[in-house]
This record gives C-alpha cells, sequence and structure tokens, in this order.
C-alpha cells in the first residue's frame, strides 16, 4: 500500500466516522464487491449474503471508532464480515454439526486429487454446496486461515469436532468433484 492510499484510506474512515454520507458510500462501494464473495461462502445463498452483507456494513459503520490503524483496514473490516456471518448462522442454529456427522457416515475419502479440473466458480459452487457446518469450518480454516483451536472458541465446539468437521468437508468435495467427473 502507498503512503498515498494510506492517507486517502485514513482520511475517508474519519469522514465516515463523522457521519459524511458521501464517504460512507466511497467506502461501501469500494468493500462491498470484496465482502459479498466471503458471506456468500459462508451462506451459500444469495439473497441471505446481501442480508449479510447489509448487516455487515451497519456493524462495520457503528464500529468504524474501534478500528486503531494497525493492520490492513480490509482485513480489520473482514473478520466484521466473517463474524456477522457467524453470528447469522448462530441465531438459525445452522451451526448444530449431529445432521451433517449423521450425512458424513460412510464417505470414503479418495485419495487423488481431482481439483485441477476445476474453474473457481465452479470450486466456489460447490463449497457453498458443503451442508452448513462443513462449509462453516472449511471457510475459516481453509480460506480465512484460522487455527482449529480458534474456530472451536468461535463455534462453541471441541478442536476434535472441528477438525471431524474439514476432514468430513474434504471428504464431501472430494466426493461431488469425482461426481461431476463420472457425469
Amino acid at each position: 500500500m502507498t503512503l498515498v492510499t494510506e492517507l486517502f484510506d485514513i482520511q475517508l474512515i474519519k469522514s465516515c466516522i463523522d457521519g459524511d454520507r458521501a464517504a460512507q458510500k466511497v467506502l461501501y462501494d469500494r468493500l462491498a464487491p470484496r465482502m459479498f464473495p466471503v458471506c456468500m461462502r459462508y451462506v451459500g445463498d444469495r439473497t441471505l449474503a446481501e442480508d449479510l452483507l447489509q448487516d455487515g456494513f451497519v456493524t462495520l459503520f457503528t464500529r468504524l471508532d474501534s478500528y486503531k490503524g494497525e493492520g490492513s483496514f480490509e482485513g480489520w473490516a473482514r473478520r466484521i464480515f466473517v463474524t456477522t456471518a457467524l453470528m447469522s448462522l448462530r441465531k438459525k442454529d445452522a451451526l448444530k454439526m449431529s445432521d451433517e456427522l449423521e450425512t458424513a457416515r460412510g464417505i470414503k475419502a479418495e485419495t487423488v486429487s481431482q481439483m485441477q479440473s476445476l474453474n473457481y466458480k465452479e470450486l466456489m459452487k460447490l463449497i457453498m454446496d458443503l451442508p452448513t457446518g462443513f462449509r462453516t469450518v472449511f471457510n475459516l480454516y481453509v480460506i480465512e486461515g484460522y487455527s482449529h483451536k480458534e474456530i472451536a472458541d468461535m463455534l462453541g465446539i471441541s478442536e476434535t469436532t472441528s477438525r471431524t468437521q474439514l476432514s468430513r468437508a474434504r471428504i464431501w468435495l472430494q466426493n461431488k468433484i469425482k461426481e461431476r467427473e463420472n457425469v
């Protein structure tokens, strides 16, 4: 990031905190295209993702004054959107793992990687089709880079459950990729 960009960001954030609607629109227009895919990965539904995006921006604008300028602003904002998505899933009890654990019984892991045959959009579609618990842990671990301990703390599950959900998500994805290739 250049010094000019950094100074612009600082001024933009300050203007947003001061209630400048034009600055808030600039920030929204800048972040929305980056945060919408984050929301989509967690809920897998466009309408729900749009709702999460709006909820995330409400939270972002109300907490903007807590951004201390340490680290990337976009990273700070991303965390707000991930947290917003997790809270939404918790409210709907979508993170209950029991159904998905039953769904995954009998699934066999394939050792051959077939990921090269998929493009980005196809892979994202498969990730969005994962059962909710699998998708949530997969996103947090693989895409967001959280540890199993952090995931366990965020979701109120054990580290073992987090590892199991990730393992079963990978198996589910491998099987779906294999099914696509056999069609």
